[in-house]
């Protein structure tokens, strides 16, 4: 299934941006999957907006500070027709294992002017907390980054990887527009307390990896064979050994509902993902990342499909099937502070 349509919009929040209902992850234009195309990557970012994808995806830590640079020329030639996001709070260094959280204030305060600096942007559309340091109040870290919208140096805020009661906190202080996490066939994690938190307080969804990192679309069967050394993917227990073998078998009814379709496997994904909305009655936005005009306008299309209620019942049990976690170390997801 091809499209040469414009993809349909929601609105972010109770008074954010309306956007395209599916969004663009610029990670893998910069790292983490293998080598890129520069020319290919800016290729699609043209084709997404062509196809109606108006929320461009990224945060400082990509590249460190690399794919916010990348990204700069395009917002520049565009800056009214597109919503921009970026994000802080992860900290690397040199060392390539190191990883560290910061949402301290000052800390928020330093680390914007760089994101504002990279993109060569005035103001940031929508600003994340990548992930939660739990040791500082989360009152402190929104009071911060409301400080940046009174300042006029951030639109709207958003959080990825809190829990609900940590969303109802940090709502209260300032109103959040969207709460990215991962969230797909594979990954469920969100649905225990932040799905109904957001609807709650009417805060749009924004699924990150809703193609399971390309493992949903049969890309690769096992990260340890198939992917190339330094693919971040190599390092996700789910994706490698016999995790991988466990988890290709799930795909099997993903395979018939694309087949009556006509559709392909990251198609069926998308549209579970973006039946969400209806499922739950909320805002849901995913960014899928590619750095293909092809797979951009296969990954749009998607919007268009409409899985039944035998198709979502076949699909219902994948995620509580999954062998291996998220990340080798699930520390620093919500799944680590849920009670």
């Amino acid at each position: 299934m091809t499209s040469g349509q414009t993809i349909p919009q929601v609105r972010l929040g109770a008074t954010g941006p309306m956007v395209g209902v599916q969004g663009l992850g610029a990670m893998g234009m910069s790292e983490f999957y293998g080598d890129t195309d520069e020319a290919a990557a800016r290729d699609t970012l043209d084709a997404a907006l062509e196809a109606g994808v108006t929320l461009v995806d990224t945060a400082d830590i990509y590249g460190r500070g690399a794919n916010e640079e990348f990204l700069a020329p395009f917002v520049a030639a565009h800056r009214d027709e597109i919503t921009l996001a970026t994000k802080f709070s992860v900290v690397r260094t040199d060392d390539p294992s190191y990883r560290a959280v910061r949402n301290d204030p000052a800390y928020i305060k330093s680390a914007v002017e760089g994101s504002l600096r990279r993109l060569g942007v005035d103001v940031i559309d929508l600003y994340y907390m990548h992930r939660r340091d739990p040791a500082v109040p989360l009152a402190e870290s929104v009071g911060a980054m409301a400080d940046l919208v009174r300042e006029g140096k951030v639109k709207h805020l958003g959080l990825s990887e809190v829990t609900g009661q940590e969303l109802r906190e940090a709502h209260a202080v300032h109103p959040i527009a969207a709460l990215q996490s991962e969230w797909s066939l594979f990954s469920r994690d969100v649905e225990q307390s932040a799905v109904p938190a957001a609807v709650e307080l009417g805060v749009a969804l924004v699924p990150y990896s809703p193609l399971g990192r390309g493992f949903l679309t049969g890309a690769f069967a096992d990260a340890s064979k198939d992917l190339a050394e330094g693919d971040f993917r190599r390092s996700q227990p789910r994706f490698s050994g016999d995790n991988a073998r466990r988890n290709a078998a799930l795909l099997e009814p993903v395979r018939s509902i694309a087949a009556a379709h006509d559709a392909t496997l990251a198609q069926i994904a998308l549209a579970w993902v973006q039946q969400r909305a209806a499922v739950h009655g909320l805002a849901v936005v995913p960014i899928p990342g590619t750095r293909k005009r092809s797979r951009l306008l296969e990954n749009t299309a998607a919007v268009r499909i409409v899985l039944t209620d035998s198709e979502l019942d076949l699909l219902e049990p994948i995620a509580a099937q999954v062998a291996g976690s998220r990340y080798s170390d699930m520390s620093l997801t919500s799944v680590a502070r849920e009670n």
